[in-house]
């Protein structure tokens, strides 16, 4: 059963830790700003692959070349490891779960408070897919396929629905029969 709790964060209000600058630096970053792309990330590592650098040369990054040391968790909300050392990652887990700060430790799925779960994005319309820390495979499978699927003009629905929600009157309840009664068609099936 998963029993994660999705949320979507606005990260350009927070600051990101990069624990790590290779590969897995690379893809974490690369599936951050990809959905994010103000997101105000801190990246340290005494090595960095240049194709991490050419990713974030326009993003803001700042790069620190050093070992991780528990005083670069200060001001930080959000921390990902990404090093190739067990025991370096199990420190940031350790020394993050002191401060209670969130933290993802890359393929280590019992040292994560949160997992980074495949996004579709059409538009405004943004879907957060989960497997359980199972299979981040399948996971990326069902993005494609939900990609493949939903229209890209889907701005013009979003924003007709957003105007008509807010020119409802009354209470919470009211307003949610009527969107419900609005929106029931675009579930419709052929059998119904």
């Amino acid at each position: 059963m998963n029993t994660l709790y999705p949320i979507f964060l606005k990260a350009e209000q927070l600051e990101f830790l990069v624990v790590g600058g290779g590969y897995v630096a690379l893809e974490k970053l690369s599936f951050l700003y990809k959905s994010s792309p103000e997101a105000k990330v801190t990246l340290i590592a005494p090595f960095v692959r240049s194709e991490t650098l050419d990713l974030i040369k326009e993003k803001p990054v700042t790069v620190i070349k050093k070992e991780y040391q528990e005083s670069d968790l200060e001001n930080k909300n959000i921390v990902i490891a990404t090093t190739d050392s067990e025991a370096v990652n199990l420190k940031v887990n350790l020394d993050c779960k002191k401060r209670k700060i969130l933290v993802n430790v890359a393929d280590t799925p019992d040292q994560c408070d949160f997992y980074m779960g495949s996004i579709v994005t059409k538009g405004n319309l943004k879907i957060g897919i989960s497997t359980n820390g199972k299979s981040p495979t399948l996971a990326k499978r069902m993005r494609q396929f939900l990609e493949d699927i939903l229209p890209e003009e889907i701005d013009p629905l979003l924003e007709t629905l957003r105007k008509y929600r807010k020119n409802l009157k009354n209470d919470f309840a009211y307003k949610v029969k009527e969107m419900n009664k609005v929106t029931a068609s675009l579930i419709k099936t052929e059998n119904d």
